[in-house]
């Protein structure tokens, strides 16, 4: 008997001990915070000046990725210029573009600068390219090479910049006033149609010159034929 009551109290006791015992707290998931939403978006001028501003900072370090290569019309681009205007530029250009890549870099720059007698600095270079560089790549491109005559004969180049140099030395006339230089509407319309005629008259000159340097050639090729002939007989 007296072992039996024993066991009862160690079973009440071992009862109570477990009853008094924390049960395991449920985990919690841990509460993500809420993402913020994003700011309204900032007007079109700011997103633009944000871009370029990114862009120039790529290229600063090197980051950046090459743009395509823009394709122009020069002729229908630039019409205060005839044709041979044009191309005299683009012979210049091709000239000094010693790599081959459509492109005039710094050094090829310098190179030009020292054959037309008006050698820049360093600083004077990069100035050269950052007033015309649209595309921020650091070198120019032929569009960006012609634009430096447009502002020539615009009158907008600084006397004593390298870039009037380089127009002024490169022996190219664009002196010429052209639809921007009228005085009215009317004046303006008769220069517009007058370029046109011009234009149209300089391509036919180009067709006529082709013509007669094949028939030329056409006229050696019969000759030298005949004089075979006579040497074979």
């Amino acid at each position: 008997m007296a072992s039996n009551e024993l066991a009862r109290k160690l079973q009440s006791r071992l009862a109570a001990t477990q009853e008094a015992e924390p049960g395991p707290e449920p985990e919690h998931s841990p509460v993500r915070p809420k993402p913020l939403e994003p700011e309204a978006a900032c007007g079109d001028s700011s997103s633009e000046l944000s871009a370029k501003l990114t862009r120039r900072l790529d290229i600063n370090e090197g980051n950046a990725a090459p743009r395509p290569t823009r394709v122009f019309n020069p002729y229908t681009e630039f019409k205060e210029f005839s044709r041979k205007q044009i191309k005299d530029m683009e012979a210049m250009f091709k000239r000094y573009d010693t790599g081959k890549d459509g492109f005039i870099d710094l050094m090829e720059l310098k190179l030009m600068m020292e054959k037309l007698g008006a050698p820049q600095t360093h600083l004077g270079l990069k100035n050269m390219i950052k007033e015309v560089d649209e595309d921020f790549d650091g070198k120019l491109s032929f569009r960006e090479f012609l634009l430096i005559f447009r502002r020539a004969a615009a009158g907008e180049l600084q006397e004593e910049s390298g870039l009037m140099a380089l127009a002024r030395l490169s022996e190219i006339n664009v002196s010429t006033e052209g639809v921007m230089g009228a005085k009215d509407f009317f004046e303006a319309k008769m220069q517009a149609l007058s370029l046109g005629s011009k234009f149209e008259a300089e391509i036919r000159e180009e067709k006529e010159e082709r013509k007669r340097q094949e028939v030329e050639k056409k006229q050696r090729q019969a000759a030298f034929k005949q004089l075979q002939s006579t040497f074979c007989s």
